[in-house]
């Protein structure tokens, strides 16, 4: 058995650096006016949470307060609605993140410029909004944060006490605010709160130009990695190469600063995500249109830009990933082969770009663990206005799932409702297993029921195909490669009950089994 799963390993290793990635399904999601998704979460029963805005009160959408609201949508495993929520009041609402908590519930935040409807404790013009929700999507508390000007909101995360820290701007000096180091721009803005929303507390970083905070993550020494971008020069902000820098700051467990570095050249770059990596390290990702400083390799308008670091920040290898027009990057994730997976926009198609629909497309990248490309994916259709994702997640089959917009309902898309944008969701299988099979005519399952170990036969067309052990709603126990038509798959460790086995991506056939 040590041996069979080596040579699955190996397979999947070797397949990796040519397949891509099938659809397994995609969902369009909204209404006739304008949706679109900025997060989106696995959540521990299979499905999927996911977030953003909404301008429609129709199709899919229904409850909608006015002005614009922010849009949960809470999704089982095949992408079929369970429930959805609006949230808002009168005015402009907008959810940039959410994450499942350890309630089961939900935590979101974003901004808003009402004070009616679900939003109380409006400070003025914008605030940064954070709302709790249980496991249906029923509001638990809400808070607004921030002072008489603008505060906005880009990433939240429940922390190991059980509170939640968040990241965005500010351009305020008062109410929930202080230590603004701007005169007329933005602060990155850093807000610890306890378990019910109450401000424990607060930290404005940057100098007197412009900063923005878009990704938080607590870190393995309990302190925090935010990334950003900055014009700044000064105050906090020490090394910029000119115009706008990614800019990381590393904090400890009450927000001061234990390192900082700037990275960029002197035509701008802005950083979306960041996370911290198996080795205590981080990669981050945004874009670049620079050439210069610590940016080589540029194809030409805007590339993606991927940065790995060690644990205090000095850059490890750089990779600018595009081609001559423009990409950007919005999300990345490390995989469990030690890879990583990022998602965004391309409007390109050539150079690391292949596949284009027209205009832009969706456009999947993944890399191993040097930053070589490994498979791209470009995802849309023929719109104009395009496609684009905010957000991708590996998933517990090893496969992916990801959001944004869509535009089309063509190519890749169907199902559009109309109106500038859908949210739209694409579940992706796994890379292991090259072959898409027309069909599976031969499976033999034996014993059944059985005890310790499955005897698997197949037709010489299914070698190379995906196999999957999951439990009975579907949750992935073991994923591996067919290497030959007569092979074991051990069962010991598992409780008694019936499970599916399954081979095959797009085209799937599952059998049921039975251990006693």
């Amino acid at each position: 058995m040590k041996k069979l799963f080596a040579l699955f390993l190996f397979t999947i290793l070797q397949l990796s650096v040519y397949a891509q990635p099938s659809i397994q399904w995609q969902k369009c999601l909204g209404g006739t006016s304008s949706e679109g998704a900025t997060s989106i979460q696995q959540t521990t029963d299979g499905g999927y949470i996911l977030t953003g805005c909404t301008n429609s009160n129709d199709g899919d959408v229904s409850g909608k307060h006015g002005g614009q609201d922010v849009w949960v949508v809470k999704l089982d495993v095949t992408g079929t609605i369970q429930w959805h929520k609006c949230l808002g009041g009168t005015y402009f609402d907008f959810a940039s993140s959410i994450q499942q908590t350890t309630d089961g519930g939900y935590v979101l935040t974003g901004c808003t410029s009402s004070n009616t409807g679900d939003v109380s404790g409006n400070h003025g013009l914008q605030d940064i909004w954070v709302v709790k929700l249980n496991s249906s999507g029923s509001i638990q508390w809400q808070k607004c944060l921030g002072g008489t000007s603008d505060e906005g909101a880009n990433s939240i995360q429940q922390t190991t006490d059980g509170g939640y820290v968040l990241t965005g701007y500010t351009e305020s000096s008062d109410g929930d605010v202080s230590g603004f180091h701007g005169i007329s721009y933005a602060d990155i803005w850093v807000v610890k709160l306890d378990c019910l929303g109450t401000i424990q507390w607060q930290k404005c970083l940057g100098g007197t130009n412009f900063e923005y905070g878009r990704y938080i993550q607590q870190t393995s020494d309990g302190g925090y990695i935010i990334a950003g971008h900055t014009t700044s020069n000064d105050g906090d902000v020490i090394g910029n190469y000119g115009g706008m820098d990614f800019w990381v700051v590393k904090t400890d467990s009450l927000g001061a600063i234990q390192w900082q570095k700037c990275f960029g050249g002197t035509n701008g770059e802005e950083a979306y995500a960041l996370k911290q990596t198996t080795d205590g390290g981080y990669t981050l990702t945004g874009f670049t249109a620079s050439g210069n400083g610590n940016v080589s390799g540029n194809h030409g308008g805007t590339d993606v830009w991927v940065v790995k670091l060690d644990s205090i920040g000095t850059i490890q290898w750089q990779k600018c990933l595009g081609g001559t027009s423009d990409e950007g990057a919005n999300s990345i994730q490390q995989t469990t082969d030690g890879g990583y997976v990022l998602t965004g926009y391309t409007t390109s198609n050539n150079g690391n770009v292949s596949g284009n629909h027209g205009g832009a497309d969706v456009w999947v990248v993944k890399l191993d663990s040097t930053g070589t490309i490994q498979w791209q994916k470009c995802l849309g259709g023929t719109d104009a206005s395009g496609e684009g994702a905010s957000s991708i997640q590996q998933t517990a089959d090893g496969g992916y799932i990801l959001t944004g917009y869509a535009t089309s309902n063509d190519g890749d898309v169907s199902g559009n409702h109309g109106g500038v944008g859908d949210y739209w969701v694409i579940k992706l299988s796994s890379t292991v297993g090259m072959n898409e099979l027309s069909s599976i005519t031969s499976l033999n399952v034996f014993p059944n029921p059985t005890n310790d170990e499955l005897n698997i036969q197949v037709e010489t067309s299914v070698i190379g195909s995906t196999y999957q052990l999951s439990d009975i709603i579907g949750r992935p126990i073991t994923i591996g490669i067919i290497t030959e038509k007569e092979s074991r798959i051990s069962l010991q460790g598992l409780s008694s009950g019936t499970y599916l086995f399954s081979i095959g991506d797009q085209i799937r056939k599952t059998l049921k089994v039975v251990k006693e």
